[in-house]
């Protein structure tokens, strides 16, 4: 066997090793509009522009779906057909039933779970329906209380608050649960509590927190690791108040230290990276990092992996270790976990965090992994020594 196709198939191992052959989760752009503008760190490129996904996309995503078949050991996940954005709901109530149609088969056959995240400032009555309809799960993005909230305005520069706010009450109103996403800037940092306080009023079944990342047009500044070390600590304490109120973030490390308690480290070890497929309006597949579609670069070019109006989104994921920028991620992963202490439980750094803060997808740690992941383990040490006898 020739040199060249021995390292091929030394670089398609491991691949495999870290990049799961069949996506748990699949991201849809419905529109890349977005109805509000919050300039100071939205990372969408294309926010500005009305780019309708066609309904032939869609029905080119659910049969790729239906034919990716069982795993390795026969069982048919369920795959989470999330509508992101843009504002998702940008694309009318109508348009979006008509995306909705070919996944119908699949969802009704328990194959594939919908969810969207919105800004909620166009939820309506249809709306509702359509959520109730479909089964979706609904998470809303909100950075807070008013003041916090400030930075998500219109077009005119005005803030979108109360309508978030009056679409949330619509939620609640028809009794459709909802999880919010808040992103914790410099003005926030120190308000864990006022945050957690606001954010459970909500009644929200699940809060989680983007500590603000540098990430696609988002170049403002972002907390530091002392101030997200602080956060966390607060944010533990309050959740020892308040048990009932599920914080993703540290459910997750909480999950972490279950495994590894219960005796399952294999199973975590063995954990690979969801291939996270991103399919943009046009049918075009990003791969690894929502935040990487409609990016351009001069060394990557656009990122996409390939266009299932042209290909079956299985056959794009297993060509995906032929793309330098996936490959570069791999490189970076054996990196993390040759060097980083919190590996263990991180299982290596974002390709979108690690591209867009270091220039390049092989490098190893990001400002994001430190403030949400390093900070978040030695908040918990902390805590834990405190309460030591």
């Amino acid at each position: 066997m020739s040199i060249a196709p021995t390292a091929e198939l030394a670089t398609a191992a491991v691949f495999a090793r870290w990049i799961a052959p069949r996506p748990s989760l699949v991201v849809m752009q419905p529109d890349t509009f977005c109805n509000i503008d919050c300039a100071a760190y939205c990372y969408l490129p294309l926010r500005k522009r009305r780019n309708r996904m066609p309904v032939a996309v869609a029905r080119a995503v659910a049969t790729s779906l239906a034919d990716l078949g069982p795993d390795e050991l026969g069982r048919r996940q369920v795959v989470e057909v999330c509508w992101h954005g843009g504002e998702p709901l940008a694309v009318g109530v109508e348009a979006m039933a008509e995306l909705l149609a070919p996944f119908e088969q699949l969802r009704t056959a328990g194959l594939i779970h919908h969810s969207v995240q919105t800004n909620a400032t166009l939820i309506t009555d249809g709306w509702c329906d359509l959520f109730q309809g479909y089964g979706f799960s609904v998470g809303v993005s909100i950075d807070g209380p008013a003041d916090l909230n400030a930075r998500r305005t219109d077009r005119a520069g005005r803030p979108a608050h109360d309508r978030i706010m009056g679409g949330i009450g619509r939620l609640r109103q028809r009794g459709i649960e909802f999880s919010v996403i808040a992103v914790v800037g410099t003005d926030g940092i120190s308000r864990a509590e006022d945050l957690l306080d606001f954010l459970a009023g909500l009644g929200a079944t699940q809060i989680g927190f983007n500590i603000e990342e540098f990430e696609g047009s988002n170049t403002s500044g972002q907390p530091k690791p002392a101030e997200a070390r602080g956060f966390w600590t607060a944010a533990i304490a309050w959740s020892t108040t308040h048990p009932g109120v599920k914080i993703r973030d540290l459910d997750r490390l909480g999950g972490y230290l279950s495994t590894i308690r219960a005796g399952e480290r294999a199973a975590w070890e063995a954990h690979r990276f969801d291939p996270l497929p991103t399919i943009a309006f046009n049918g075009d597949v990003i791969l690894l990092s929502p935040e990487l579609a409609g990016i351009r670069d001069e060394h990557y070019g656009d990122f996409v992996a390939g266009n299932v109006l042209e290909q079956d989104l299985g056959s794009i994921v297993a060509r995906a270790w032929q793309l330098p920028y996936v490959t570069e991620f791999i490189d970076g992963l054996a990196a993390c976990r040759a060097t980083c202490g919190f590996f263990d439980f991180c299982r290596g750094a974002t390709a979108g965090n690690r591209y867009f803060e270091n220039g390049t997808f092989a490098s190893t740690e990001t400002n994001y992994c430190r403030v949400s992941r390093q900070e978040l383990v030695n908040a918990l040490i902390d805590t834990t020594r405190k309460e030591e006898p």
